[in-house]
């Protein structure tokens, strides 16, 4: 089973065909072609990348825009009356992956 292992959004992401995957905020509508890919394997061979895999390209169709559910953020201080509560949202795209190439 071929596999790749691509960067975006500042992380890496191991992929394979079909896989869905939940990458930072990208704007695009359809689909977006991942060029920043670090290794390719398949049943015969391995490629690595220095950094970047040469010529080695992931296809991948967008499914949907949205965002994260809310996560709390409380900050604490015992003894002196110091309470913060703030909440935040993260913007994510979900990608399907089509292709390796």
């Amino acid at each position: 089973m071929a596999f790749a292992i691509i960067q975006t959004g500042g992380k890496q992401y191991k992929i394979s065909p079909g896989d869905k995957i939940k990458i930072e905020r990208l704007n695009v509508v359809e689909q977006v072609i991942f060029d920043k890919v670090l290794l390719v394997a398949d049943d015969e061979s391995v490629k690595i990348g220095t950094p970047y895999v040469e010529a080695a390209k992931v296809e991948a169709k967008i499914l949907r825009q949205a965002r994260e559910r809310k996560k709390i953020v409380f900050k604490y201080h015992s003894k002196t009356r110091y309470r913060k509560k703030k909440g935040h949202r993260q913007w994510f795209t979900e990608a399907q992956i089509m292709d390796i190439k």
